[in-house]
């Protein structure tokens, strides 16, 4: 099992045409389909945090397009925001950051995530492993 996980410019990437990581992104998603056809079971993964902060209203007219991608919300709950609350007291990355690595530490199998930022993804993981490709 493989979970890709997007931060916030890996969302504003797919949501813009025009964004100059845009084909990087589209890229590691087509990557994504390609493995489910093949019969592996891979996850494509925003947080909700990271959501918010890209701006992705998910009922809005504008987010048609990146509706269509098969991105799986997941959400802030209580455990999830429990743990994303300690790694950002331990570690004083953005609350955005603070989910992904929350959502690195409950996930199974190889975890991929698609970010600007590895130092921060890289901090708020620890200590998951997680293979950090910066976009």
């Amino acid at each position: 099992m493989r979970t890709v996980i997007l931060d916030n410019e890996a969302v504003q990437a797919l949501a813009a045409p025009d964004h100059r990581k845009h084909r990087q992104v589209l890229a590691h998603l087509a990557a994504v389909v390609a493995r489910r056809r093949k019969g592996a079971t891979v996850t494509a993964i925003v947080p909700t945090a990271v959501r918010v902060e890209a701006g992705w209203d998910r009922s809005s007219a504008e987010a048609a397009a990146l509706n269509r991608f098969r991105l799986t919300d997941h959400p802030l709950d209580r455990r999830t925001a429990d743990t994303a609350a300690a790694i950002v007291a331990g570690t004083g990355v953005s609350v955005a950051d603070a989910h992904i690595g929350a959502v690195a530490s409950t996930a199974t199998g190889d975890i991929v995530v698609l970010t600007s930022d590895p130092g921060d993804i890289a901090l708020a993981s620890a200590p998951r492993r997680v293979t950090v490709v910066r976009i």
